[in-house]
């Protein structure tokens, strides 16, 4: 009766052992299949234009949380400012320099109404999101879209709080419009689109003054869709 008794128990041991061990199998693809997703989600707003050996892929930042590290306190997002990140891969033998102010992001505003928008600078992103009598009202929508004009002087309410806005966004920018060989270089890209999101929808990223540092000569520009990015 003994012999039996442990018989038993060890086949339903076993039979536990096996029970949990499916258990564990199964929630591990379940975590496996969220990331996947999860990765294909994120992937699913980045554009990418490959050509003459550089590789320029674009991400609009088109979710709050998206700015939850870089800006924890407060986020240009909230003001209208959408960051659009950018990540130059250079794959040639020789340096090349990327014209960082002349990048656009054409929009169009109506059928017959298609616009350019120049890049903020950093300081300009601090003047939209940290004062109050910066001349804009975020609840109306305005055509056409603000283009930016460099900052000039001392303008009131520029204390601490818009220095630490300011720094997030230079620290937080693209960095450098000089690419090295076989280098990358990635930050972020400001635009004033008022919290219009649907405007990305049909919007193109243009990329038109890239030089070889080899010999002087410029690369073909870089014109990137950024379809169905706000969804």
């Amino acid at each position: 009766m003994q012999t039996l008794y442990y018989s038993l128990m060890r086949i339903v041991l076993a039979s536990l052992l096996l029970a949990l061990a499916a258990l564990s199998a199964a929630a591990q693809d379940g975590d496996t299949a969220k990331t996947t997703a999860k990765s294909s989600s994120a992937s699913a707003n980045i554009f990418t234009d490959v050509h003459e050996g550089l590789s320029i892929a674009v991400e609009p930042w088109t979710e709050a949380h998206r700015y939850k590290e870089k800006f924890p306190k407060k986020s240009p997002f909230d003001n209208g400012v959408v960051a659009i990140h950018v990540s130059f891969r250079n794959d040639t033998d020789h340096g090349l320099k990327v014209g960082l102010q002349r990048i656009r992001l054409l929009v169009q505003l109506s059928e017959e109404n298609r616009q350019e928008l120049a890049p903020l600078s950093a300081e300009d992103v601090a003047d939209t999101v940290m004062l109050k009598n910066n001349g804009k009202d975020p609840t109306a929508r305005h055509l056409p879209l603000p283009i930016p004009i460099p900052s000039t002087g001392t303008k009131s309410g520029r204390d601490s709080k818009w220095t630490a806005m300011r720094d997030a966004c230079q620290n937080a920018a693209v960095p450098t419009g000089i690419l090295a060989a076989h280098s990358t270089v990635e930050g972020l890209v400001y635009f004033d689109i008022r919290g219009e999101l649907d405007l990305l929808q049909n919007a193109h990223m243009y990329f038109p003054n890239i030089v070889s540092m080899g010999d002087n000569q410029p690369l073909s520009y870089f014109d990137i869709a950024l379809s169905h990015a706000s969804e």
